[in-house]
């Protein structure tokens, strides 16, 4: 891989992967096709997916290994299955690497998912806020010691209580607190949006709204807002309306690992409990982690039994190496040239005559509008793939299209940085993905009027940007020397 990622041993982790392809395909080799297709893929497409990256070679082969055949519910040292010694250190060792890169008092690396690890965290602030006094008034020591009567009350006041987050439109996400997510049923929710001249959020506003509505939760976050957060005053919010303050920052926390958000802008400091996957901006395997001050420790590590089954040990392990690689010198360079690399992508595109939400970027994602071409988003999503440029639909605020066909598309840096893309690269992209947009248009409805979802892109268009995109993964290759044979 390029200067931005971890180095590695190509030949090793040739050797490596042959063996194991040769090894999984003497038993399923539909299986051992569908990886080395996978990996052909990735190396053939511009990945634009601001949730996606590429893990190391050692992040991947740490998963692959005994360390899944093991049962450990519970913690460090306190399991309910004997012999889970090895799986004491892989757990410890990946937390005390979370500890000292986000400079956090408390990790908890078993959650499975970013929704498991939101699932932790707010059955945590529960407990730690609802179900601690309730065990105090009814002069129990446990949860287990309580009558039924107390439980009565118990769930009575676990399912009354309410989350204020960021809406969907905005640049939200499903798990902080809306319907169709488990959520939205645990919670009496309610949601802060942006500015409508802006788009950018407006922290008086929020203020305001959480003064009316009073929430014991406030989550602060975003899977498609563009533009930082200021949690020093998210904190204040919260702590105004006696608030817990939740952040999850699954899509920034490689930003906040290589020291390109600090100060007000790093959440860590300032919440309760914080939440996180370890991929997407991490660039590890797929996994949730939370981050907490010292007072919700104890609840957040009840996270299995209470939400989670047995954590996966390999994917600890794996967590442990991502989380190593990223408290090196080289991952600071790398997620400073994620931020950069996302404003040259942006000004590309605005000079090219689109539309971007909040006008610009100052993380790793760009947000586009794509009314301006006649398109919904699910119809440049669909051209953009077509043509090898692999993005997602997302709305945009006040969106007309709704959550399934969308105004907007989504893209981010995060990828193609780790393959080494820099300014001409994304600039060069920018192009590629206008002259696409510009070259597509909606299909008549059968009832008049445009598809939603039916388009034609112009003749030689896609081909045109499959070869200018192969251009640029050539010169930029992934895991480079990595042969499969």
């Amino acid at each position: 891989m390029s200067a931005n990622t971890a180095p590695f041993d190509a030949a090793a982790a040739s050797t490596a992967y042959r063996s194991a392809l040769e090894v999984i395909a003497a038993v399923e080799p539909t299986i051992a096709g569908a990886i080395r297709s996978e990996l052909a893929d990735q190396r053939a497409s511009l990945k634009l997916i601001a949730s996606e990256n590429y893990a190391s070679p050692a992040v991947l082969l740490t998963m692959g290994s005994w360390l899944s055949d093991k049962y450990a519910e519970g913690t460090i040292g306190h399991r309910f299955y004997a012999g889970c010694q090895n799986i004491d250190t892989v757990e410890q060792t990946a937390a005390d690497h979370a500890k000292a890169l986000f400079d956090a008092p408390h990790a908890y690396v078993q959650p499975h998912s970013g929704i498991d690890a939101n699932l932790v965290a707010f059955w945590a602030i529960l407990a730690h806020r609802v179900e601690s006094p309730a065990l105090e008034k009814a002069g129990a020591k446990h949860v287990n010691d309580l009558t039924d009567e107390d439980w009565q009350d118990l769930r009575h006041a676990l399912g009354d209580q309410r989350a204020l987050g960021m809406s969907l439109d905005a640049g939200g996400h499903l798990t902080h607190g809306f319907r169709p997510n488990i959520s939205g049923k645990m919670f009496h929710q309610a949601s802060y949006g942006t500015d409508p001249s802006t788009e950018l959020l407006d922290y008086e506003k929020v203020r305001a709204q959480a003064k009316e509505f009073k929430p014991l939760v406030l989550i602060a976050g975003y899977s498609a807002y563009p533009r930082r957060v200021n949690f020093a005053k998210m904190r204040e919010i919260a702590d105004e309306v006696g608030a817990t303050l939740m952040v999850d920052m699954a899509h920034f926390a490689g930003l906040v690992a290589g020291k390109v958000f600090t100060g007000d802008f790093n959440p860590v400091p300032f919440a309760h409990v914080t939440t996180t996957t370890t991929h997407k901006s991490l660039r590890g395997p797929r996994g949730g982690m939370v981050l907490c001050q010292p007072e919700y420790a104890d609840a957040v590590d009840r996270g299995c039994p209470m939400v989670l089954g047995g954590p996966l040990g390999q994917v600890m392990a794996a967590k442990a190496v991502a989380l190593a690689e990223a408290r090196t010198p080289l991952f600071q360079s790398y997620a400073q040239n994620v931020a950069d690399n996302a404003v040259t992508l942006a000004e590309g595109l605005k000079r090219r005559g689109v539309r971007l939400v909040t006008d610009g970027t100052d993380n790793h994602l760009v947000l586009l509008d794509v009314s301006g071409f006649g398109l919904t988003g699910r119809q440049a999503e669909s051209a953009l793939l077509d043509s090898g440029i692999v993005t997602n639909r997302n709305a945009i605020p006040r969106d007309p299209n709704g959550a399934w066909y969308t105004s907007g598309v989504r893209i981010g840096t995060p990828a193609l940085t780790s393959r080494g893309f820099g300014a001409a690269e994304f600039d060069k992209t920018a192009e590629l993905i206008v002259d696409v947009l510009t070259g597509t248009t909606p299909n008549p409805a059968p009832s008049g009027g445009a598809s939603k979802a039916k388009y034609t892109i112009a003749d030689g268009v896609a081909a045109k940007t499959h070869a200018a995109a192969a251009e640029l993964l050539d010169a930029n290759p992934l895991y480079p020397g990595l042969d499969l044979g």
